[in-house]
């Protein structure tokens, strides 16, 4: 890569920027050093990381890599022999910890992350070092009395010698308290010493170690203390040494794992650095381009470079306008028109600074479905002294990069040439410029120029493989828009700028007249096509915005329906909760109550039972007392109001009503429906029944049941369903005084038929149960014999 032109592409200053977001020296220096894949694997590569890491952050914002240092210097220093003080250990222990932390979390995730992964698969967990800096030394980098033996036994000498000295020292104070500049213990060259006032020196046997700088006290060691502070120093020596020795064994340790550490910082450095350029994507909100590879083929259809919605990464997001920069199939060369400060410096610093970023594993400050391809070089000629908004560069330097440039491009790089032939006559730089476009394009290398020479608008309009684009220049504001155009050529809008300016109508009449006249009308031309663009601009971006709006409404809407679902779904829950448990309640009451109508209907039917054979007893009596009647009646059908007379249970009724071919009679209180041939019609009226004052209340206030048939059938019903209705039912026939019941269930598997019969023999209304007779169903039917 040209090191020249990626220093004219100012990626050292975009690299600048993005070192802001790592988190220690190693990571720092890694993304200054940072330079282009040297091949498309190592580019991707650095592109997945980046993503990856993304994907890392969104999940998990805070990460980092804690405590880790650059300990490699320290590293080579202990392979080279130096005791390393204790703070070099505890930024050891630290960075290994913050590399064990790293891929014990990784290894839980690998698959997610796959090329972060192998970076944290690099990194040593150091556990035998980190516990040995940990037997050492405590978090504050102090050597522990546990460190060796020989330190534990030296400390305790260390303390009791030192508390027989400072004992010894308290009372030479006593002794000469008066004397005493203060009446303190205190320490010059490792020695204790008191404060003595000037005047009294020779009240107190000492060695003299110092003086004030008025020279009005003496820091004196007294005779009587030298002894024990001598023992006391040297215990102290050798606890020094003891812990000296310790460290330089645990120096040889550290040294010993140089190769180790250095990887493990190398590997800390490549995960700090694609987390930053991580960060630096989300603050920029760009996105990965695609990076592919020029094809060998020749004129192959291929778009070496398609940016949308390009951003230049240095310029304030908030004033910078987006442009689509590309070199379409096809097409090798565009051709960038336009005024000046108008933007086309900028578009071209935007096309190689981004393509430069993709090769660097960034993600770039452009749309989705941007790619670049995977240039050998970029060549950038912009000027020694160019800034982003004017050129400073001589004739001369422009031909000499423009010569060096040529000696060396191939049909796989880029080549950004910035106001080409500029800076000498304006005839012989057209035409120089020409030829130079014509040279990369026979040599087929892509190729972004800007220009203000004309002809160079009408060499890439007649030239295959080349294309015009421009700057818009908007003439109401006389501002350029710094919008990029593709496919029309910019005007030089002088005449315009000047009229807008006020300069005197005959004189711009003049200048139109010097004009060539094909030169005004394809001006003219442009000025429409120009306004045509900018109208239906201007309709499409209202049509994106009305789709904005309606797919924003559409999204909205989803999540009220979402909101909806979810609320009805809630209540949906709810409601069977409720149910489920008001169910629950009645099936308590309705037991509750089937017990009591057990009994009830029990005492009921004893009375009407009684009842009724008074009643056939009173019938027989007025029998025998007629003469036989032996005419035989002609059959009919029973009327609504005739008497009849049950058979079986002998007790008379009055019909009251007929449905579904069976008749309904009353009988004093109760209601019951019959077959016709369960009953004879009988000329008697029905015997009154005799109840007492309260039954007749009873009867009265409690309307009569009406018989639910002899038969009900299961067949087909869960087992709880089934025995839900079959417990009403047996409630309803019981009411009704039918004598006998007939379930039908079915034989199948046999359990709906257990299930009933268990049932049946449980409830006090139910005298008997017994399977039906082979004609009845055999044991697909039970019959159920009631009480009476």
């Amino acid at each position: 890569m040209d090191e020249k032109s990626i220093h004219t592409l100012e990626l050292e200053q975009v690299l600048e920027r993005l070192a802001r977001h790592t988190s220690f020296s190693a990571g720092r220096e890694r993304i200054l050093a940072l330079r282009p894949g040297a091949d498309i694997e190592t580019a991707n590569r650095l592109l997945n990381e980046t993503s990856q890491a993304r994907s890392l952050l969104a999940r998990h914002s805070d990460l980092s890599i804690g405590g880790a240092r650059d300990v490699r210097p320290l590293a080579e220093d202990a392979a080279r022999g130096i005791t390393l003080l204790p703070e070099a250990f505890l930024a050891i222990r630290s960075t290994l910890q913050s590399a064990r932390s790293i891929r014990r979390s990784f290894s839980r995730i690998a698959g997610e992350i796959p090329d972060l992964a192998r970076i944290a698969a690099k990194m040593d967990d150091g556990g035998g070092l980190i516990d040995a800096i940990g037997r050492v030394m405590n978090d504050e980098g102090v050597v522990l009395d546990g460190a060796s033996p020989k330190l534990a036994s030296l400390r305790a000498e260390v303390r009791l010698t030192q508390d027989r000295l400072l004992s010894r020292m308290q009372r030479v104070l006593a002794e000469h308290g008066a004397q005493l500049q203060e009446p303190i213990i205190t320490q010059r060259d490792g020695r204790y010493v008191i404060p003595l006032r000037a005047e009294f020196k020779n009240r107190v046997r000492g060695i003299v170690h110092d003086q004030s700088s008025s020279g009005a006290t003496l820091f004196v060691e007294p005779l009587a203390v030298v002894e024990l502070g001598n023992r006391w120093r040297e215990a102290v020596l050798e606890e020094q040494e003891e812990i000296r020795r310790i460290l330089a064994d645990l120096s040889a340790t550290v040294g010993e794992q140089r190769e180790s550490l250095r990887q493990t910082v190398d590997a800390l450095a490549d995960f700090d650095a694609a987390m930053a350029r991580a960060r630096f994507a989300d603050e920029l909100s760009a996105e990965r381009a695609e990076l592919v590879e020029i094809p060998d083929i020749p004129g192959a259809e291929f778009s070496p470079l398609l940016l949308h919605s390009a951003r230049h990464p240095l310029l304030d997001p908030a004033q910078v306008v987006p442009i689509d920069i590309a070199l379409r199939p096809g097409v090798k060369a565009l051709v960038i028109t336009g005024p000046n400060t108008g933007g086309k410096t900028v578009a071209l610093k935007t096309a190689g600074l981004l393509a430069l970023m993709t090769r660097c594993g960034m993600h770039i400050p452009a749309g989705p479905g941007s790619q670049t391809a995977f240039f050998d070089s970029i060549y950038a000629d912009i000027g020694d002294e160019q800034s982003i908004e004017q050129s400073l560069s001589t004739f001369s330097a422009h031909v000499g990069q423009i010569i060096r440039i040529l000696a060396s491009a191939t049909p796989k790089s880029l080549v950004i040439l910035d106001e080409l032939g500029a800076g000498t006559d304006p005839q012989e730089g057209s035409g120089l410029a020409r030829a130079i476009l014509a040279a990369l394009l026979r040599r087929g290398i892509p190729t972004l120029v800007a220009t203000h020479y004309p002809e160079l608008k009408a060499f890439a309009y007649n030239t295959p493989g080349a294309e015009n684009a421009s700057m818009e220049f908007d003439l109401r504001t006389l501002q350029p828009t710094y919008r990029l155009v593709l496919g029309l050529p910019g005007r030089s809008n002088a005449l315009a700028i000047a009229h807008r300016l006020g300069l005197n109508d005959e004189i711009l009449a003049e200048a139109r007249s010097m004009v060539d006249a094909g030169d005004l009308e394809a001006d003219r031309l442009l000025e429409k096509i120009q306004r045509e663009r900018e109208t239906a601009r201007r309709q499409r971006a209202d049509a994106e915005k009305l789709n904005a709006r309606a797919l924003e409404r559409e999204r909205t809407l989803a999540r009220r329906l979402s909101a909806i679902g979810a609320e009805r779904q809630a209540i949906l829950d709810e409601a069977w909760t409720r149910a489920g448990k008001e169910l629950e309640d009645l099936l308590g009451e309705l037991r509750d109550l089937r017990r009591r109508a057990g009994s009830a209907a029990a005492q009921e039917l004893q009375q009407i039972a009684a009842e009724a054979r008074d009643l056939e007893e009173k019938i027989e009596r007025d029998t025998e007392k007629k003469e036989p009647d032996v005419s035989i009646p002609p059959a009919r059908e029973p009327r609504i109001g005739e008497t009849v007379r049950l058979k079986g249970l002998g007790v008379s009724g009055k019909i009251t009503g007929r449905e579904e071919g069976k008749y309904e009679i009353q009988l004093g209180a109760l209601r019951i429906r019959a077959d016709r041939g369960d009953f004879i019609v009988s000329n008697e009226p029905p015997a009154p029944a005799q109840t007492s004052a309260a039954e007749y209340s009873r009867a009265t206030v409690r309307p009569a049941k009406p018989s639910p048939g002899i038969e009900l059938d299961l067949r087909g019903k869960m087992v709880e369903e089934g025995l839900i209705e079959l417990e009403r039912y047996i409630d309803s026939a019981a009411l009704a005084g039918l004598p006998w019941v007939r379930i039908i269930h079915g034989k199948g598997s046999g359990r709906l038929r257990t299930a009933v019969r268990q049932v049946l023999r449980g409830n006090p209304q139910v005298a008997a149960v017994e399977s039906g007779a082979e004609d009845e169903g055999g044991e697909g039917v039970t019959i159920v014999r009631l009480e009476t």
